[in-house]
């Protein structure tokens, strides 16, 4: 009778050691494998979980897709407009002026005369050289006849003949000596200065006057050495002043050498100016055709450097992670900035470059049309 009970308690003792201790075989045996199931989806959430896990710690960049295309780069320079022809007037002799003066901004045209000096005693000695001329010419006229009639040697006609060539040679330096009297316009142009005033006293190379000749006129810039080679003789060029007027001409000269202190080159541009209105000495600002390139354009903030200092921008690979590629400034726009240097085709990095390192993975955010199979 006491074997019963004694089975009955092993039997409850079994049965609360399995549901307390053993509860997830219990369960498993009672659901025939369920917990085997519920295990294999929690170790897939917890996968899941650390996938958004490091999907979230990854940097969110956006990026712009380009192709390498076509550009027509211009060389900009900034400067200055500047007379095509300069000149100082100054006396070659001394005397007073005796002329009323010529005021600045008159208009010349070549030979006008702009100061006249006073002749002094240089009509006397006119007078006086043509008078030794005119008896040099008898002695001379003379001893030729007397050379011909046999009574008057060699040596005699000979010495004649020196004295009259010295009275013309004085004759000759007379003249050219009133010549020197009145001083001319080399060529048409404008006065940039008053001649010189009634009554002044000139000695040899004092300034009479300045004359300059604004038709054509010329822009005048300096070019970098990195730039100087796509430069050449008759480039068509465009020319805008600071007043807004805009002008067209064309390039006359390229320096050959560098200037000592910017190690810059000389470049001139010759414009048509036939009403004179363009001054010397305004500022201007160039654009001169050169030989067209292939480029990318991209907005000028995805520019940076790199630990060298190099410039240029991060892009990001087939792999997402992100890669430095050096540049080449060609053009600056408003669109953006026209880069060479770069493969034909390029994902950059136009939001959140200055966040990342090269080789780190990130999460990208197309700007525009993603490139196929990148979507």
């Amino acid at each position: 009778m006491r074997f019963f009970p004694v089975l009955t308690a092993l039997a409850i003792s079994g049965f609360l050691y399995l549901f307390i201790l053993e509860r997830e075989a219990l369960m498993a045996f009672a659901s025939g494998g369920a917990v085997a199931v519920t295990a294999a989806e929690d170790a897939a959430a917890e996968a899941a979980a650390d996938a958004d896990a490091t999907e979230t710690r990854r940097v969110r960049v956006v990026v712009q897709h380009a192709q390498k295309q076509p550009v027509e780069t211009s060389v900009i320079l900034r400067g200055r407009t500047e007379a095509a022809r300069r000149v100082e007037v100054r006396a070659e002799t001394s005397g007073l002026v005796v002329s009323e003066p010529l005021r600045r901004g008159a208009e010349i045209d070549a030979g006008d005369a702009l100061c006249e000096l006073s002749s002094g005693t240089r009509s006397a000695a006119l007078a006086e050289a043509r008078a030794r001329l005119s008896e040099a010419e008898i002695n001379f006229n003379a001893a030729k006849r007397l050379s011909e009639d046999g009574f008057a040697s060699q040596t005699r006609l000979a010495a004649a003949r020196a004295a009259l060539e010295g009275a013309q040679a004085g004759v000759d330096a007379a003249v050219e000596e009133m010549a020197r009297l009145v001083m001319h316009a080399p060529f048409d142009g404008i006065l940039d200065a008053d001649t010189a005033e009634l009554g002044t006293l000139l000695q040899p190379g004092a300034l009479c006057a300045t004359v300059i000749k604004m038709d054509p006129i010329r822009l005048v810039g300096f070019v970098s050495e990195s730039q100087v080679d796509r430069l050449e003789h008759g480039a068509l060029a465009g020319g805008r002043l600071a007043s807004g007027r805009e002008v067209m001409g064309r390039v006359r000269f390229v320096a050959r050498t560098a200037d000592a202190a910017t190690r810059t080159f000389r470049v001139e541009v010759e414009v048509e100016n036939p009403d004179n209105a363009i001054r010397e000495g305004q500022s201007a600002e160039m654009l001169i055709q050169a030989a067209g390139q292939e480029g990318h354009l991209l907005p000028g903030s995805a520019l940076t450097l790199n630990d060298d200092g190099a410039l240029g921008l991060r892009a990001i690979d087939d792999d997402d992670r992100v890669v430095f590629k050096p540049v080449t400034v060609l053009r600056d726009t408003t669109e953006g900035v026209w880069l060479a240097g770069l493969p034909d085709s390029v994902n950059a990095i136009v939001v959140g470059q200055e966040f990342v390192r090269e080789g780190v993975q990130v999460h990208v955010t197309w700007r525009g049309e993603a490139p196929e199979g990148r979507e």
